[in-house]
């Protein structure tokens, strides 16, 4: 698709949600992980749409598929960079190149309970943005912030959630 289409589809749920603000409050679609074999797992969601993980080998799977942190990783890569694309369209900022890198560090004992004050997950992640583009670079850097900041993904990392667990056991 192309800048002004994604621009006019923007502008168009922009418009219906401003007249409609009940309609943007929806419930966002289930990924479910089933265990297949080992540490691998099969997520299936929405459309047929499914995704493969594994842990390595060193902690006992077979390496096979990424593991979740990975996909933690990938999620905010593709979401900063897909809503850089899409706020670079609303501002007919024209993109030649946008790649979105993501990296994390960890500290594995918490993974593994091998200490209970360590967190489980990332203790710090960094996103690096690279652009190219005709428009001046302020104006990309605004692009670039203004998407971070919209990001989905990237919220969900940064503020805490609430996140609620029920066990269904027999």
């Amino acid at each position: 698709m192309d800048a002004k289409h994604i621009r006019s589809s923007i502008a168009g749920v922009v418009d219906y949600l401003r007249k409609n603000p009940s309609a943007a409050l929806s419930k966002d679609s289930t990924a479910v992980a089933v265990l297949e074999d080992g540490l691998r797992c099969r997520v299936t969601g929405p459309g047929g749409a499914f995704i493969t993980t594994d842990m390595p080998p060193t902690i006992g799977g077979n390496g096979e598929a990424p593991g979740p942190g990975w996909l933690l990783r990938a999620a905010l890569a593709t979401c900063d960079a897909t809503m850089i694309a899409m706020r670079a369209a609303v501002e007919d900022v024209p993109l030649t190149k946008l790649e979105v890198s993501v990296d994390s560090d960890s500290d594995d004992r918490g993974l593994v309970g091998a200490d209970d004050s360590v967190p489980a997950g990332p203790l710090r992640v960094r996103v690096h943005v690279r652009v190219v583009s005709p428009a001046p670079a302020e104006r990309v850097k605004e692009i670039v912030e203004w998407a971070a900041k919209h990001s989905p993904v990237a919220d969900a990392i940064h503020r805490a959630i609430p996140l609620s667990l029920e066990i269904e056991a027999g």
